[in-house]
């Protein structure tokens, strides 16, 4: 019998990737959460800032490693970046501003997702949506993954793009990557 096995994608290996290349410089750590995921800084005592992910997903992990990658120094200072959440059940208009924001760190975190080979899910983190609804989402979401491809990653995003292909054995090259909205 022939056997096509897919690479093991393991958090665990995002977060020793994650710190080695993170932890002296930013003084930031990838943490597996339990329950929802959260960016807490650190105190200044030498406790490093936690990216902390959800219940051990991969996809979890580089969706809030994309946010980190994208949030300027003072959010840093800020429990999860000084952002508000809520959960499903979101008006229209919370929804709308959910989606305003989200198009960004989820093109990042599909960029991150290429550079280790594995597939992306775009999300509008809410059970409660129309399928419908994501259209308008998606192509918000391409047309900023095809901006990073056009402008550049954020430096921060750039290092563990690369980091993650040479590990997972991607191309290195980001402007050789392929986005299609078909595959959202």
């Amino acid at each position: 019998m022939n056997l096509i096995t897919e690479p093991a994608w393991q958090a665990e290996d995002l977060i020793r990737l994650f710190n080695q290349t993170f932890l002296a410089q930013e003084q930031t750590c990838l943490v597996k959460g339990q329950d929802e995921p959260v960016y807490l800084p650190g105190k200044g005592d030498g406790e490093p800032h936690q990216v902390i992910f959800a219940h051990g997903f991969f996809a979890s992990a580089l969706h809030e490693v994309a946010h980190w990658c994208i949030a300027g120094r003072a959010r840093r200072q800020l429990v999860d970046y000084g952002y508000w959440y809520e959960p499903d059940g979101r008006s229209a208009s919370s929804q709308a501003a959910f989606a305003a924001v989200e198009a960004k760190p989820q093109a990042l975190e599909w960029c991150l997702h290429k550079a280790c080979g594995h597939p992306f899910v775009v999300s509008l983190d809410n059970l409660d949506l129309d399928h419908n609804d994501f259209a308008d989402f998606k192509l918000a979401v391409f047309n900023e993954a095809k901006n990073y491809q056009k402008k550049g990653l954020p430096p921060r995003a750039l290092r563990f793009f690369k980091v993650l292909a040479g590990y997972f054995n991607q191309p290195l090259d980001f402007e050789t990557y392929e986005f299609s909205l078909e595959v959202l």
